[in-house]
Formats: C-alpha cells, structure tokens, sequence
C-alpha cells in the first residue's frame, strides 16, 4: 500500500490507487486487518476524487461565463 499522503495526489494518481485498492480487495488475499486499512484507504481516495473533480467543475463554470455574468460557452456538467 503507498504511504503517499492522499492529498498530495492528483486526480490521477489517487483513481489509480484506488483501482489498487479495489484490485487487493477484490482478490480476496489480504488479511482481514489490513482489508480494513485497505478499505478505509480506498473511501479517502473516493473521497479526494470527488474533491478533485468538483474543484474541475467549478473551474470550468468559471470559464463558461464572461465577465458580464453571460454564458459564453456550454453549462458546466452536473457531477453527482
């Protein structure tokens, strides 16, 4: 498991962690304690994701309006 604290990760390197995560847990060969560290590692990878991801949004709406407050360009996505 990386030590790399989570914040520190960009959106990509956290998704390919998690999918680690996910991939050790689907296996089923971890001991029970470390499946538990596992998981809870892997809910603050989602976490930071969904982070990351909402801050992009955001950036992008910001982008999609001009300075008179008028669209100039396609709404931003609704990320649920």
């Amino acid at each position: 498991m990386s030590e790399t604290p989570i914040a520190e990760m960009s959106f990509e390197d956290a998704m390919a962690a998690l999918e680690a995560v996910v991939g050790q847990l689907e296996s089923g060969s971890v001991p029970l304690e470390e499946s538990i560290a596992l998981y809870e590692r892997g809910a603050d990878l989602k976490k930071h994701c969904e982070t990351k991801l909402k801050e992009a949004e955001e950036k992008v709406a910001k982008i999609s309006v001009g300075s008179d407050g008028q669209a100039v360009g396609a709404e931003p996505v609704e990320i649920s």
